[in-house]
This record gives structure tokens, sequence and C-alpha cells, in this order.
């Protein structure tokens, strides 16, 4: 089981996975951009870094900005931001970092 994960999302989403968390006894960070500092996803993790500008090209999806988030959080896995990292060339390139450092990315079931 995992003891700590960066949830790499905002709003509801990320505050279902950090709910979720919380009962399984799971620390979680949270990543928010400079516009999202007083949202409720920050304010329930029991971390967050800031990773950048409003922009989301320049925060959440700034692939680089995340992973460090995760690094100087010694986390243990991420979950990744399904409406940020679609399945494009950019949910590949995310998963190919995440594996070269060996962190974790969590996922949805096939089921």
């Amino acid at each position: 089981m995992f003891q700590k994960i960066l949830v790499a999302n905002r709003g509801e989403i990320a505050l279902r996975v950090i709910c979720a968390c919380k009962e399984l006894g799971i620390s979680t960070v949270a990543v928010y951009s400079e516009a999202d500092r007083n949202s409720l996803h920050v304010r329930f993790a029991d971390e967050a870094v800031c990773i950048g500008p409003p922009r989301s090209s320049e925060s959440y999806l700034n692939i680089p900005q995340v992973i460090s988030a995760a690094e100087i959080t010694n986390v243990d896995a991420i979950h990744p931001a399904t409406d940020f990292f679609p399945k494009t060339r950019i949910s590949r390139r995310f998963a190919r970092l995440l594996r070269s450092r060996l962190l974790v990315r969590l996922r949805k079931s096939s089921k």
C-alpha cells in the first residue's frame, strides 16, 4: 500500500481523491497553481506545493514541475489529472518520466 500520494489535479476530482486517501490512511500532497492557492483540495491535503502561475500550461501541464513536486515531497505515487492528461502525447511523456524516476502512476481500473 502507498504511504503518500501526490494528486495532480484540482477541484472536485482532487478533493474526491484526497478524501478517499484519508479514508485509507494515505497521506496526500496537492499541487496547485497560484490561482488555486485557497482551493479546497489544497486545504484538505496533508501537504501542498505550488507548481506555477494560473495558466494550466504553465502549472498543471508542466510535467517537470509536477514531477519535481513529487520528488521534493517524497511521494510513492502520483494520481494523474485525467482531465489534464488524457491519452495523448503528454500522457505518454508523463508516464515515461515517472518510470524513469521509479514513481508509480495511478490510473482507473479497466473493469
